[in-house]
């Protein structure tokens, strides 16, 4: 017995869109590792554009109907003129790959597969795999300086305002007030007149029949009167009065500090171009304000626009503590740590003249730590480690949440390492 299931539900306009959402959430892994491994294979000007996701056939699940098992079926199959029950089907001669899809190995004369399932996705979606889960560690509110973030707190009543603002409890108690205010007089006549009629019902008398009979009379008109009175009215509603109150802003600055020193070949300039053009990007798309100092150095440091830092040809002798030194004086002169998070990403094969680098370690740790939110600093070599980098490791390690190192050997690292310095952390003061 067969069965057929047809689905006549009808396609919502927008259910295209849906089902691509559903489908990248269910393998939000597979392109989370594709969007890893497309990173590497890119210039650094193409790390901003789209990219052609490439999932496995293998990791491809879809559910289907069957039979379960147990009970009694008949199956019909087509007949044939090659093979009788009890027949093995032959396996498909050829290499690897024939006949299993994917594109790979000769051709084969037999066999079938499926190919690995391939789409696009934009600009937008790939930063938004590339920088998931990542953040600025230690990001603390500053002072309110040129924010543009509000938040709407309660400040008190208003006699007008939107529907869902209604404050039941002061409008019924406003109501009530109202009530008592204009039935007072009339309230207390009631009150008199029936003082009036006790006395009369104490000492029986024929000549205070009508008498009583009036205020009887008087009593119901007064009743009515105030029965008349609205239970509510418009002038009794009270809403809830919202406040617009300015938060502090997480303003930040990033000091991008690059060695472009003879030491530095080309390979190891590349991979520290790609690294920055990371963080550039990650800045640009997750904060709007963060400002980015870039600072480039061999001997000497300057301060230069985007385009000089990632393509400016000078280089020289390696000096590194004039960068730092100039990252000092830029923060004194324009970045408060009152009203700034201040964060430093330093790039170096670790080659540095040799009586330098103790200096580096005290203009780090003396001058700047105590401002720093966080520094990151990254070692791109595939040799040992060189003096700068033990002089840091004495800084990371009397300072573990705020100053941080890795170790770039080669394009693939790039990548995992940029992922590990700036990994989503609990801020800490």
């Amino acid at each position: 017995m067969s069965s057929i299931i047809i689905d006549r539900r009808r396609n919502s306009k927008g259910k295209s869109t849906v089902n691509r959402e559903r489908f990248m959430r269910r393998y939000r892994r597979q392109i989370q590792k594709a969007v890893s491994d497309a990173v590497h294979n890119r210039s650094i000007t193409d790390t901003d554009s789209g990219e052609e996701i490439t999932i496995s056939r293998k990791s491809l699940s879809e559910p289907f109907f069957h039979h379960g098992e147990g009970g009694n079926r008949n199956q019909t199959h087509p007949g044939n003129k090659e093979f009788v029950t009890g027949d093995r089907f032959p396996k498909p001669k050829g290499g690897k790959g024939k006949g299993k899809g994917g594109g790979s190995g000769d051709a084969a004369d037999s066999g079938e597969g499926v190919d690995d399932f391939a789409f696009q996705i934009n600009r937008d979606e790939f930063l938004e795999y590339l920088f998931d889960d990542l953040e600025l560690p230690n990001m603390v509110r500053k002072e309110l300086k040129e924010t543009n973030e509000f938040s709407f707190r309660r400040g008190g009543f208003t006699n007008a305002g939107a529907p869902d603002r209604l404050n039941v409890i002061r409008s019924l108690r406003g109501a009530h007030a109202r009530r008592i205010a204009l039935s007072g007089k009339d309230r207390k006549e009631i009150r008199a007149l029936k003082r009036e009629l006790r006395e009369m019902e104490v000492s029986p008398d024929d000549t205070n029949e009508e008498r009583a009979e009036e205020i009887k009379l008087r009593i119901k008109e007064l009743n009515e009167k105030i029965k008349r009175l609205p239970f509510i009215d418009d002038f009794d509603l009270k809403f809830n009065n919202l406040i617009k109150v300015p938060l502090p802003s997480s303003s930040a600055v990033m000091f991008c500090v690059m060695d472009v020193s003879g030491s530095m070949t080309r390979d190891i300039k590349d991979m520290a171009k790609r690294f920055f053009f990371l963080l550039y990007m990650f800045l640009q798309r997750n904060y709007e304000k963060v400002e980015v100092v870039f600072i480039r150095h061999h001997a000497e440091a300057k301060e230069c626009d985007e385009h000089d830092f990632f393509y400016a040809r000078e280089t020289g002798g390696t000096v590194v503590s004039s960068a730092l030194t100039l990252a000092r004086d830029i923060i004194d002169e324009r970045y408060d740590p009152k009203e700034y998070n201040i964060y430093v990403a330093q790039a170096s094969d670790g080659d540095n003249w040799e009586a330098d680098s103790p200096k580096c370690s005290k203009v780090i740790s003396e001058d700047m730590m105590q401002n720093l939110a966080y520094y990151a600093y990254v070692e791109i070599t595939d040799r040992h480690h060189q003096n700068l980098w033990h002089e840091y490791k004495k800084l990371s390690n009397a300072h573990p949440d705020h100053f941080a190192m890795a170790h770039i050997k080669g394009p693939t690292d790039i990548y995992p390492v940029f992922r590990e310095l700036f990994e989503k952390k609990e801020a800490t003061v």
